[in-house]
């Protein structure tokens, strides 16, 4: 692994929401550890390289992908507040594909209120509203990748 590689995995450990992240190789061990609240994760990575290789990849694609809903939606929204990921992976409408959604358009949410799971590194995590309101939109299709701070539903407050 080179120091470029090594940075790319910093970066996107600190993104992902996980405490930790431990990858052995032949003749070579990294483990990685953020001061974030605490997080249970246990991962095997059987080949490290593509994994460190795999987010410096689908980080410069993924803000042109972000940034393009956002733009029009901001013009629109200006009274509405926005659920916003907390990490970077997969986004799930429901806990399984034969499981009702969490919500949909036009469902009253509060605060605390699961309204999607979003799936990093194997651990399913469950993400709540902060707000209280209702689900005007949906901007993030189901099992689609998700970035860090990429919006995922706009919610008009109550």
């Amino acid at each position: 692994m080179d120091i470029k590689q090594i940075q790319d995995l910093i970066r996107f450990v600190s993104k992902s929401g996980v405490n930790e992240v431990s990858i052995e190789q032949k003749d070579f061990k990294i483990t990685i550890k953020t001061a974030q609240e605490p997080t249970v994760v246990h991962a095997t990575i059987p080949v490290a390289a593509p994994a460190a290789a795999a987010p410096a990849q689908a980080l410069p694609a993924a803000p042109a992908a972000s940034s393009a809903p956002a733009a029009p939606a901001a013009a629109d929204t200006s009274n509405y507040v926005t659920i916003k990921s907390p990490m970077i992976g997969t986004f799930y409408r429901s806990s399984a594909p034969d499981k009702p959604l969490f919500v949909n358009v036009g469902d009253e949410i509060s605060s605390g209120s699961v309204v999607c799971i979003i799936e990093a590194m194997k651990l399913f995590n469950e993400i709540e509203s902060e707000v209280s309101g209702r689900i005007v939109k949906i901007l993030v299709d189901n099992a689609s990748p998700v970035e860090y701070d990429q919006p995922l539903f706009l919610v008009e407050p109550i």
